[in-house]
């Protein structure tokens, strides 16, 4: 069985992801989506929920599966007989810092394989980080995120924002 790790924070899942994984779908018996839960980001979900929402999105799929992961990634496929590593490649600005990575796992597992796939064009744009800005001033993200994803966004902002004015009245001078 050939099976791919398709790697990421997925902070939200987006379509474009979702596009990139459909696609590894075509390539592997088993594509396995792992939500990574150590990141040098600040996550605005959890790894449950990060997982959840990557669960539901990608559900009519198979072949692929979700698994959340802590530690270093070339063990995690390891551990999973993972013969390549999937990665998404949305603009030149990517490219730089996927090398470099794809580099280093290649030092440390030589056995598995970098595959880069970049989502269609229409999509090459979309990032999560422009989904939680866009959803955070109140923008619409639904041609960006599934349906569920969006509820969640608007779940989580309104509580940040119900926290944040709840702090602000605190530290009022009144």
């Amino acid at each position: 069985m050939k099976r791919a790790i398709y790697p990421g924070t997925f902070d939200p899942i987006t379509f474009g992801h979702i596009d990139v994984a459909r696609r590894a779908a075509h390539l592997y018996d088993e594509v396995i989506v792992a939500v990574a839960a150590a990141s040098t980001k600040t996550p605005i979900f959890d790894l449950e929920q990060r997982s959840e929402l990557a669960r539901v999105a990608l559900q009519e799929f198979p072949n692929i599966h979700v698994l959340s992961f802590d530690g270093l990634l070339v063990e995690f496929a390891r551990k999973l007989g993972a013969i390549s590593i999937v990665r998404g490649l949305r603009a030149v600005s990517d490219f730089e810092s996927e090398i470099q990575m794809a580099a280093v796992n290649r030092r440390l597992a030589p056995e598995i394989e970098t595959v880069f796939l970049s989502p269609t064009e229409e999509l090459g744009f979309v990032s999560s980080s422009i989904v939680r800005e866009l959803a955070r001033l109140g923008g619409n993200v639904a041609s960006f995120v599934p349906l569920h994803v969006v509820d969640a966004l608007k779940e989580i902002i309104t509580h940040e924002q119900a926290t944040k004015a709840g702090a602000n009245m605190l530290n009022s001078p009144h």
